[in-house]
């Protein structure tokens, strides 16, 4: 039930907010370029259980992909189920996932040189929805959606700030009011920081990025939370 904000300025320029959460036992590796052989220039931060990526940056592309997880619509048992953890890895290779996918339900945010886009995995049918310009959210369900309701209570919230490339240091101000979100009690429903344990999950919210891609390339801060579900 990971929390991503995107403001796409054009086909080019894109700035990202994500909230990865996820069981604090399973542990994880800071952003690194942890796939020398297979993914060479790519950096990540890696799950260390299957070794694939929750997000992941190739700079030379100009290339960023986030994993979300998203509800199956298709039983698919565990132990028939591949892992999700190479999908961003391939993206910002330029390698989309294609259907049919022996994988759990998923959203892969990807932003390129062409533009940001949301592949939305059900278990049944692989859907794309395009980014327009603007302030967008996305969580385990469609893009935008207004029955979210972490999205329909901070999406007018992050949309007041303004175009991220108008501000001098815009990750400070998308900081600044995650920090105010964070007043809320992580068992909200409302809440961007999470403890999802009451809603049958045992993932909590652990980290957060910033990320802009732009011609020159993509930039890239990680900021672990000081303890699982916590702001401070």
């Amino acid at each position: 039930m990971c929390t991503v904000v995107i403001d796409v300025a054009d086909a080019a320029n894109a700035r990202v907010l994500a909230v990865r959460d996820e069981d604090p036992q399973r542990a994880w590796d800071a952003p690194g370029e942890w796939w020398p052989e297979q993914y060479p220039g790519v950096s990540g931060i890696r799950d260390r259980r299957a070794g694939g990526a929750w997000l992941a940056v190739n700079p030379a592309g100009r290339r960023l992909a986030v994993l979300l997880n998203r509800a199956d619509v298709a039983a698919l048992p565990d132990e028939l189920a591949q892992s999700r953890g190479s999908l961003a890895l391939e993206s910002v290779m330029g390698r989309s996932p294609e259907a049919p996918l022996p994988m759990h339900g998923f959203n892969l945010l990807e932003v390129g040189p062409d533009g940001a886009r949301v592949l939305s995995w059900d278990g049944v049918e692989l859907r794309e929805t395009a980014i327009d310009p603007g302030i967008h959210m996305v969580a385990h369900d469609d893009l935008d959606d207004p029955e979210t309701p972490r999205i329909a209570t901070w999406l007018p919230e992050f949309r007041a700030l303004g175009p991220a490339a108008d501000s001098a240091d815009w990750a400070a101000d998308w900081t600044a009011l995650l920090g105010v979100s964070a007043r809320l009690d992580p068992e909200d429903d409302r809440a961007i920081i999470r403890d999802n344990r009451p809603y049958g999950f045992p993932t909590q919210s652990l980290l957060y990025s910033t990320a802009a891609v732009t011609p020159q390339g993509v930039e890239l801060d990680y900021r672990a939370l000081p303890s699982p579900g916590r702001w401070e």
